[in-house]
């Protein structure tokens, strides 16, 4: 006899048991042979191994399904039981970060998304860098989802400068969160398509998940949290510099930026093109550079970033030929 345990994360015990183990019970009913006991979020399982991985697989889809769906009935777990086939082909689940709202999968749909997954199982601090619309910020934010439903976290904190074509935060009207909030919106955007509604605005008013503006990380210790920073081509370099060594027990830092989209004053170096230079070789940190082959919006996109890659480096060529002149 072997034992195996499973745990079913954050989900909410009743939700998954059912209200008296209506469904647990159920589970069990179906599987005699096996010594299934609850003990809070983690489902231990006792038996011959050859039973233990039926049912490992079972539950594995029942919680695939959870995440997908939001809710498991009674007929959903049947269903799921008598399938001879629960789990979906394993090469379509690959890719699948996690499950959003309705059941929308979260992918990862391009090599470079696919590698900021990978290397975030082996690195703590990552650096996704490229152009608009290539995914680095929303799959480093599904990542984030993903840790905190599975507790390997215990809240997340997303953050971005505060600095947009020139914009000072002093001249807008509101408060602090009406003058921050449309900086942080696209951050928003992309929590409200992986997490139902409700929860989402619970979680913002427990403080589970902060959003804030870079300047409120001065002086901070994160501990136990997945904490992106987006938009960090608009950092200077001791403004990245105090993010970084924000780094607490326990946590998972993801850098994002585009150097190409940089708002700094004239003379002021990206503390984002700074970092890319003195921090290659410290093992446990990673970058991954998207292009336009990441670009996933609309088709124009593309052909748009790549006309100003071709503008600027026919710039720098006629620099140079210039400086050749001389």
């Amino acid at each position: 006899m072997i034992e195996k345990r499973i745990s079913i994360g954050n989900i909410d015990p009743i939700d998954f048991y059912g209200v008296n183990n209506t469904k647990f019970n159920l589970l069990k009913d179906y599987f005699p042979k096996l010594k299934i006991t609850a003990r809070g979020d983690e489902i231990i399982i006792q038996g011959e191994e050859n039973d233990i991985e039926i049912l490992y697989s079972k539950i594995t889809a029942l919680l695939e399904h959870y995440h997908r769906y939001n809710m498991l009935t009674v007929a959903n777990l049947k269903r799921i039981l008598i399938e001879d086939n629960a789990i979906e082909n394993p090469e379509d689940m690959e890719s699948v970060i996690l499950f959003g709202n309705s059941g929308k999968a979260i992918r990862a749909r391009t090599p470079n998304q696919r590698k900021l997954v990978e290397l975030a199982r082996t690195n703590d601090l990552l650096f996704a860098t490229g152009p608009a619309g290539s995914g680095k910020t929303y799959t480093a934010i599904a990542l984030a989802v993903k840790a905190l439903r599975n507790r390997e976290v215990r809240r997340i904190i997303l953050s971005r400068p505060a600095v947009e074509a020139g914009e000072s935060l002093g001249f807008l009207p509101g408060d602090m969160k009406e003058k921050v909030d449309p900086y942080l919106q696209p951050l928003y955007d992309a929590l409200s398509d992986m997490i139902p509604p409700k929860k989402l605005e619970d979680y913002l008013e427990t403080d589970v998940i902060q959003i804030a503006p870079l300047a409120y990380m001065r002086g901070r210790t994160l501990n136990d949290a997945f904490v992106i920073l987006d938009e960090a081509q608009n950092t200077t370099r001791n403004q990245l510099k105090m993010f970084l060594t924000r780094m607490g027990v326990s946590a998972k830092f993801v850098v994002t930026g585009d150097m190409s989209q940089i708002d700094l004053p004239k003379r002021t170096e990206s503390g984002l093109i700074h970092a890319f230079k003195i921090l290659h070789s410290i093992k446990g940190i990673a970058f991954v550079e998207f292009d336009s082959g990441d670009i996933i919006r609309h088709r124009l996109v593309k052909d748009i970033v790549k006309a100003y890659e071709e503008k600027e480096e026919k710039k720098g060529e006629n620099h140079h030929e210039k400086q050749e002149d001389r």
